[in-house]
């Protein structure tokens, strides 16, 4: 009896469960790989490409500036070693090329992301649903697909309504979202399918902070910032910018030191301690000589009358009485354990965590299908022939700045030239 790997390649049916950015990119490289294949996605919503629409502040961050595979892949706390070979094979430069010969020309910030000239997400959703109507892509919206039954002619769908359907070849690109509760979804499918699901936890949140220290504060950012998460060793510190907010703290820096330790602040319940580096463009020696040279330049003026180093009078003020110390006093009366106790402050204040919040435009989660049971050639399940799985519903996961987007696309062509029966296992 036939199996799904051994359909006929002539005119293979293919059935893209997600309208998100990693279905429309397999759907749009499948039907370019071979036009006679006929390509249906199934979206379980109302609207297509909706965490494009809202993402980058709905400028849509669309991949970062890292030609190189392995710097690229270091930014994938979930992915950072098996992403090198798929990136290899379609990366940056490649995402990058394929909107711009698509009429989306992009821009490069300094901080390595892209985004659309127009500073649109429309503009992507424009691109990805013309490709999708040029090559004859059907989309189905408000589609749940709620079984997928591999036989021995295909795979037999099931649908929320009730309605069937039947394909060659599948692809589960349905996204992420860490709830609590049964597996749901993609997840779903794929355990199904005789999947295991690494457990699901929210990466790229913000942290809330009840401190005195931060009250009435918010709005002000510090760039760059060193923080760390206290206690949770092998977690690596993150640089960045910092913004302080209404509930706590933001901003690059802390998002990074999310995604890095999604499971580690999962498992203690997200309350811990994170230490700020407010400096690290010193090193504890470096710092304490600073200090010094600017006690000795500033005698007569008290501590709250500027702020050093580019920190906010404001912020500044409320880190010296952390240091125990009066504002109003001068910088020429401070003695050695005074600076001591200011530069102890400066280089490692603590803030205790007691939750986390959703960073809502880039929610991302940790977790999902692990990547040894996918062959990341081709995207295929190792346990279900015909299946392959793209995006975020697969364990993989970056760090803010395109990356996940770029997982997406490079996944999905992947998935998308698999899937024809036209590629090989050395794309």
């Amino acid at each position: 009896m036939p199996t799904p790997s051994s359909i006929s390649r002539s005119e293979p049916v293919i059935a893209v469960i997600g309208g998100g950015p990693a279905g429309f990119f397999a759907a749009v490289t499948a039907k370019e790989a071979q036009p006679s294949c006929r390509v249906t996605i199934f979206e379980k919503s109302s609207r297509v490409l909706g965490k494009v629409k809202i993402s980058g502040g709905g400028r849509c961050n669309i991949t970062h500036d890292s030609p190189d595979p392995r710097e690229l892949a270091a930014h994938y706390p979930r992915g950072h070693r098996e992403l090198i070979g798929p990136f290899t094979r379609f990366g940056a430069p490649a995402a990058a090329a394929w909107f711009t010969d698509r009429g989306v020309p992009l821009r490069t910030y300094p901080d390595g992301c892209l985004f659309p000239v127009s500073n649109d997400s429309q503009t992507v959703i424009d691109c990805l649903t013309g490709e999708a109507r040029r090559l004859d892509v059907t989309v189905r919206t408000r589609a749940e697909v709620t079984s997928v039954v591999a036989t021995d002619a295909g795979f037999a769908l099931t649908l929320a309504s009730g309605a069937t359907a039947r394909a060659d070849r599948v692809l589960i690109a349905t996204g992420g979202r860490a709830v609590a509760g049964p597996l749901h979804g993609g997840y779903a499918l794929a355990a199904s399918c005789g999947h295991a699901i690494t457990p699901l936890v929210p990466s790229l949140f913000t942290f809330k902070v009840d401190d005195d220290l931060l009250q009435g504060l918010a709005g002000i950012v510090v760039d760059p910032v060193r923080v760390r998460g206290v206690g949770h060793r092998g977690l690596a510190v993150q640089d960045g910018p910092l913004l302080i907010t209404h509930w706590g703290v933001s901003g690059p820096a802390i998002l990074q030191l999310s995604a890095w330790g999604a499971r580690h602040f999962h498992d203690c319940g997200y309350r811990f301690l994170v230490a700020v580096d407010w400096l690290p463009q010193f090193d504890q020696h470096g710092q304490d000589e600073a200090l010094a040279d600017l006690a000795t330049a500033n005698k007569s003026k008290q501590l709250k009358a500027f702020g050093p180093w580019k920190l906010t009078r404001r912020l500044w003020v409320r880190l010296v009485e952390r240091a125990g110390l009066n504002p109003d006093q001068r910088w020429g009366d401070l003695g050695p354990r005074q600076r001591a106790a200011l530069s102890a402050v400066l280089k490692g204040t603590q803030l205790a965590v007691s939750g986390q919040a959703a960073f809502k435009e880039e929610f991302v989660t940790c977790g999902g299908v692990p990547l040894k049971e996918v062959d990341l050639r081709t995207m295929q399940s190792r346990l279900t022939p015909g299946l392959h799985f793209a995006g975020e519903v697969l364990d993989i996961d970056g760090v803010t700045g395109g990356f996940n987007f770029q997982s997406c696309w490079t996944t999905g062509w992947l998935a998308g030239v698999a899937l024809t029966g036209t590629g090989s296992e050395d794309v």
